[in-house]
């Protein structure tokens, strides 16, 4: 983890100059800032603040990125889940409103995509999360042999009602979806700076929490 803080942002027209990065599918709260020039090292911190988050959200982003800095931004991402329901909703719906109010492109990148960045697959595996009583939420992720180095997402992550029924889908062995929070809100990161490189369009409305199970029980 880098602590460094971010410059002031002058007075003028205002230079897009970094990437922020928000994660808070899993336990912690990831947040992260690059200098796309690369002229400072990267900011990236993990806060644990529990229940506490919506009280606490916008305080930890400024800990790491200052209100006064919001307006040098060039590119938002965050992690969509899977995870919880409330944690992951309250980071992507700060994202889509600075995206929108600042009019920034924002990457929306799901967790178990991150993680499977991490792990290097050599071939489709499930990603599996337990869920007590209620099964477990698995997707199907490995190398795309189509676009070297690229990890894709086989089949999207969903409600299971165990580890068994995953094998009808696909006999892909299986791993469980451990969290390293630093780690993907890096990948986080270089993969907005890659999108900012490129210029990809990447408008805020579509990006939405995953959510593989429903917060809400129907009749």
């Amino acid at each position: 983890m880098t602590a460094a803080s971010p410059a002031p942002v002058a007075a003028g027209p205002v230079r897009k100059a970094t990437v922020l990065a928000l994660h808070s599918s899993g336990a912690q709260l990831g947040v992260g800032l690059r200098w796309l020039d690369r002229s400072r090292p990267d900011v990236i911190r993990c806060f644990s603040p529990g229940r506490d988050l919506a009280n606490v959200l916008i305080s930890c982003v400024e800990e790491v990125c200052p209100a006064a800095h919001w307006p040098a931004l060039a590119r938002l991402a965050v992690a969509t889940g899977p995870g919880g329901f409330t944690s992951t909703r309250l980071t992507v719906v700060l994202a889509r409103t600075l995206a929108q109010q600042l009019a920034l492109p924002l990457d929306g990148v799901g967790s178990l995509v991150l993680m499977a960045r991490r792990l290097d697959l050599g071939g489709p595996t499930w990603l599996v999360q337990e869920l007590p009583r209620r099964g477990v939420v698995a997707g199907l992720y490995g190398p795309d042999p189509d676009r070297p180095g690229v990890m894709r997402e086989w089949l999207a992550p969903r409600l299971h009602a165990d580890q068994a029924a995953l094998q009808t889908l696909s006999p892909a062995p299986w791993l469980p979806a451990e969290e390293d929070t630093e780690a993907d809100v890096l990948a986080l990161l270089d993969l907005a700076a890659a999108a900012h490189s490129q210029a990809m369009a990447a408008p805020w409305q579509p990006v939405l929490p995953i959510y593989p199970t429903s917060p809400v029980a129907l009749a």
